[in-house]
């Protein structure tokens, strides 16, 4: 499986690396849903959530879990998680007015089958809109499980929420890959790292990537440019502070 469709940019014949906080998160993941449970998995920008996310759960939807993502860009209202919702679980005609009228027609549709929410970049949600999902968590009926992904601020706003926080089932913090972390994952991530000097990669880690996989996504990006335009057989410091002035 290429890692194009989640990687910060567009990276031909990267691959997915089976990382240590992956491997943790896939068993997380599947004790949290088969739990139908709640859980948070939170850390820094880049530390390869989301795709840790997004790789386990599309290895569940073959088992018929009905898995819906629901992105925030700004700090939602109820209201506005109310129409995510709608939008996300796909239900016909025209969202309902009333809150209450809202509500009910949401319970209906999450009792209807067991199904697994996907909240990225949770850091956006306030106390409100956490406690609509745990709300609609809390419903008898519902057979919900939802995963909350963010950064820092996803961790600190459920910390605060003492009801919902007390529901969580899992909690996983990323971090960044570790120096030797980076040498055992980064020759796997892309072929130019392959045959890649060792030194040379912890070169790049310790100037540029600091065990940061989106870091390394895009510095992989502008390597493999450079390797085509120069002709060169591998990856060299030369050409890897080429790479670094470009993002700098």
């Amino acid at each position: 499986m290429t890692a194009a469709t989640y990687q910060y940019v567009d990276l031909p014949d990267a691959s997915v690396v089976t990382t240590r906080a992956l491997l943790t998160a896939r068993e997380n993941i599947a004790d949290t849903v088969a739990a139908r449970a709640m859980m948070c998995i939170h850390g820094g920008a880049g530390f390869g959530k989301t795709l840790a996310v997004n790789t386990c759960l599309r290895a569940l939807e073959p088992a018929d879990e009905d898995v819906r993502k629901i992105t925030f860009r700004a700090r939602p209202t109820a209201r506005a998680v109310r129409y995510e919702l709608f939008t996300a679980l796909d239900l016909a005609g025209e969202p309902p007015r009333h809150p209450s009228e809202f509500d009910r027609l949401l319970k209906t549709a999450l009792a209807e089958r067991p199904r697994t929410f996907l909240v990225d970049e949770a850091q956006w949600l306030n106390g409100e809109a956490f406690e609509y999902f745990r709300y609609l968590w809390d419903e008898p009926s519902t057979q919900l499980a939802i995963i909350f992904v963010g950064g820092a601020g996803c961790h600190t706003v459920l910390r605060r929420e003492p009801m919902l926080s007390s529901r969580i089932f899992i909690w996983q913090h990323f971090t960044r890959l570790t120096p030797s972390e980076v040498l055992d994952v980064i020759p796997l991530f892309h072929p130019i790292w392959d045959h890649a000097d060792p030194d040379d990669i912890a070169f790049a880690d310790q100037h540029a990537a600091h065990g940061n996989f989106r870091a390394w996504a895009q510095l992989t990006a502008h390597a493999r440019t450079a390797l085509a335009r120069t002709g060169r057989p591998r990856v060299d410091q030369e050409l890897l502070r080429w790479a670094f002035s470009r993002l700098a």
